[in-house]
């Protein structure tokens, strides 16, 4: 790095420091010293029933969101990638307008959607498949189905990048080669765009780990996840400290989380 870049670069790095540094710092001061100096937050993470019931549901609804979210994203991006004007206008109008709509808007939209007397539960019932609501809403499978929703634009963008930078002629070889389609598909293709699909899931489970109103509106206090844990710790049941521990905890698995992953596949998936 040359100095002329150190220059421009310094501004930026004295903001983020300001910015995000010097608070993490000052929350990892406050799991360590609230209510009392020492490391009692750190072992009630470890050992609480509690905090570790919360801690397990927020990675498995968080993994199971990466999944089904990557998954429909990758045929969005398939569709708009490969699709004519009109199949590409339709998927941009599904993709563009959830941006325009806020995320407690949306989540209580689901709620009108998948509540006992919403319009799910109507319309089946009016059909005569149920005879009783099914239960969507305040359980786990609500959480997923709001989290999913918000997601998937997220994770359209990465993965379509991907699919654009796939060199037809390498499609057209193996089509030349007698390939079959899905050959050429699960064995070429995909492979080929697993950059994006690395890019997107981890975008996605990043953003499923700090996710706080669609699991407190949709779970109705049910399906707490860490991010409500910490609230109810701050401004519920004050205890800031194992508030503060669970946070630090929080970014320090997001960021260990992350490297390992690059360090895994960062080679696979670069470009040459």
């Amino acid at each position: 790095m040359t100095r002329r870049h150190a220059i421009l670069l310094g501004p930026l790095l004295l903001f983020l420091a300001a910015a995000y540094l010097i608070p993490f710092l000052g929350v990892m001061r406050w799991s360590f010293t609230l209510p009392e100096p020492g490391v009692q937050n750190y072992r009630a993470v470890l050992a609480d029933p509690l905090v570790q019931s919360v801690l397990w549901r927020t990675l498995r609804i968080c993994a199971l969101v990466t999944v089904i979210t990557v998954a429909a994203a990758y045929m969005l991006s398939l569709i708009w990638v490969r699709s004519g004007p009109v199949g590409r206008l339709l998927v941009e109008l599904c993709i563009l307008i959830p941006f325009w709509i806020s995320v407690l808007t949306r989540a209580f939209g689901w709620l009108a959607m998948l509540s006992n007397r919403g319009l799910v539960n109507t319309w089946l019932q009016g059909l005569g498949i149920i005879e009783w609501p099914l239960v969507l809403v305040r359980n786990e499978f609500g959480v997923i189905v709001g989290m999913v929703h918000f997601l998937i634009p997220f994770a359209v963008f990465p993965i379509a990048a991907s699919m654009r930078n796939v060199d037809e002629r390498v499609l057209m070889a193996a089509r030349s080669f007698g390939a079959s389609r899905t050959r050429i598909f699960w064995q070429i293709f995909v492979p080929m765009t697993r950059p994006g699909i690395l890019g997107a899931a981890l975008l996605v489970f990043v953003f499923a780990l700090g996710f706080f109103i669609t699991p407190a509106i949709l779970g109705g206090g049910r399906s707490v996840m860490v991010a409500e844990l910490i609230y109810l710790r701050l401004f519920q049941s004050p205890d800031w400290g194992l508030a503060a521990a669970l946070s630090v905890v929080l970014m320090v698995g997001v960021g260990a989380l992350i490297a390992m992953l690059l360090r895994q596949f960062g080679e696979r998936t670069t470009p040459r």
